[in-house]
């Protein structure tokens, strides 16, 4: 049955073409925010990370603790770039070549545009993303995550990725994402704030056991493989702003990734991942720090 469309709505009928609903083109979570403490006298990590890619979303505490790191690291904006860079690229290839049209980002992260569902949709105009993240900064830039394609869908939910039960049982994710299809589950630059107490392989592994055959996982992970003091000497930094940064081994990364199928050319340093032109050759891995790898679930 044809539907009438209205401008910001799209129309959904059933199988048989009988009965349907009337739904918006993406989710109106951010319509729905409630005021929320930013606690902008404290650094947070992705005010910091927005800072090192140079955006504006960053108040005074942030931008101290990130000068602080960037006087032990200089390069830290370069790995950051790099973590984004890696982002796209991956995107590109989960979407393109590898025909994936689902995605769960779970630790999103402030909104940098091209954001995942910008690149994804443009790749895939009916590509469908669910977001979760728990910070306040990133619900408040909620609703820039929420616009789309009229043929996909993107959702926000507020949540934490230590909260699988809460995410994977979400009416946003069943509503937004069909489970019983492969899709990507996406983990950039949120484990490295897990700390071994909140036991980070056995919530990947909550994850990864619901995954479908054929669906990947999308990994980045901070390390200290290639500048070892640097690295304990920038997590003591985030350390005593009350924030845990744990940079893991090359080995310790690819646990994350354990009973998957590392897809070419595995856990490698994130400019080093299909670098484009070879444009990453030319960039010592001890200037970025941070390793990445996409993985299929056989």
């Amino acid at each position: 049955m044809v539907v009438p469309e209205r401008e910001g709505l799209c129309a959904v009928t059933d199988a048989e073409g009988g009965a349907f609903s009337v739904r918006p083109w993406f989710t109106p979570v951010a319509e729905q925010l409630t005021p929320v403490d930013l606690k902008t006298d404290v650094p947070h990590s992705a005010r910091v990370y927005d800072y090192f890619l140079g955006g504006k979303d960053n108040f005074p505490a942030d931008r101290e603790a990130a000068e602080q790191t960037l006087a032990i690291f200089p390069d830290m904006r370069t790995g950051a770039r790099e973590n984004r860079a890696f982002l796209h690229r991956a995107t590109r290839k989960l979407v393109g070549e590898l025909g994936l049209r689902q995605f769960l980002d779970i630790g999103t992260g402030i909104p940098t545009s091209p954001n995942l569902h910008e690149v994804a949709q443009e790749a895939a105009a009916d590509a469908r993303i669910v977001y979760a993240d728990n910070d306040p900064i990133v619900l408040a830039h909620a609703r820039a995550l929420l616009t789309g394609t009229r043929q996909g869908r993107t959702a926000y939910l507020d949540a934490d990725l230590r909260e699988p039960e809460k995410i994977l049982a979400s009416p946003e994710l069943a509503d937004t994402l069909d489970l019983g299809r492969p899709f990507v589950l996406s983990l950039i630059a949120v484990l490295h704030f897990i700390p071994a107490s909140d036991d980070p392989y056995g919530l990947v592994r909550r994850y990864t056991e619901i995954l479908p055959s054929g669906s990947y996982v999308a990994l980045t992970h901070a390390t200290g493989d290639f500048a070892p003091e640097e690295a304990e000497r920038v997590s003591a930094v985030y350390q005593a702003r009350g924030i845990t940064l744990t940079p893991r081994s090359r080995a310790e990364v690819e646990d994350f990734l354990t009973g998957l199928d590392l897809v070419e050319p595995g856990v490698v340093p994130v400019h080093r991942w299909h670098a484009e032109k070879d444009a990453g050759t030319e960039l010592a891995d001890s200037r970025v720090n941070v390793y990445g790898a996409i993985a299929r679930v056989p």
